[in-house]
């Protein structure tokens, strides 16, 4: 009788243990999750206020209130990364503000960043299209002649992942006119055209290039 008096108890003394852990573990498991993602909900944050910034940057016309937007821009960005420091999506906002601020140089550098492993495997073919495009674009505006193979590089790969990009095909027949490749530079000016018939530096680059 005192036999079977313990084994119920120690049965169910085992039931409520399991009771116990199939009650508590999703509370532990949750807390655990909820406490991982604060700082990337936080990080997200910082970057829609940077991407606003950036937004109203371009809207204006005045120098110093383009300067300070953007100015704003970058400090967001750099809460964004110091919470995600791999953060693609964080260091190519810094790049477009850097760059509306004129600091085409550290805009090149945080594009680098963006596109360097293992950041670059968190962004889509099209996101990663459009920074290899403004990194081109960067390249080529900072030293045409010297920059000019690395930003072919890009743009190849950029309308490769981004096929409806016509500034992207442009860019890259500006490049291979300074390369002196007339086929190839034709060729990828009629490809941004056959995009946006009416982009005015296709247009032109076509008629230095003659029939």
């Amino acid at each position: 009788m005192e036999k079977d008096v313990l084994v119920q108890l120690g049965i169910l003394i085992f039931t409520l243990c399991i009771f116990y852990v199939l009650h508590s573990l999703p509370k532990r498991a949750f807390s655990k999750l909820r406490s991982q993602a604060r700082p990337s909900n936080q990080a997200h944050r910082h970057f829609i206020q940077g991407a606003q910034f950036l937004s109203r940057a371009r809207s204006m016309k005045t120098k110093s209130t383009v300067f300070n937007l953007a100015k704003s821009a970058v400090n967001e960005a750099d809460k964004a990364l110091a919470l995600e420091p791999r953060d693609p999506a964080a260091h190519i906002l810094k790049a477009m503000a850097q760059s509306l601020m004129g600091y085409k140089t550290s805009a090149l550098k945080s594009l680098d960043t963006a596109l360097s492993p293992p950041a670059v495997k968190m962004l889509s073919g099209r996101e990663k299209g459009d920074a290899l495009f403004k990194r081109a674009e960067l390249q080529f505006g900072l030293n045409r002649k010297r920059r000019v193979e690395s930003a072919i590089g890009d743009l190849i790969e950029a309308v490769g992942l981004s096929s409806d990009n016509s500034r992207a095909f442009c860019l890259l027949g500006q490049c291979y006119e300074i390369k002196g490749l007339r086929e190839e530079a034709k060729k990828a000016f009629e490809d941004a055209l056959r995009i946006e018939p009416e982009l005015k530096e296709a247009q032109d680059g076509l008629g230095r290039l003659g029939p």
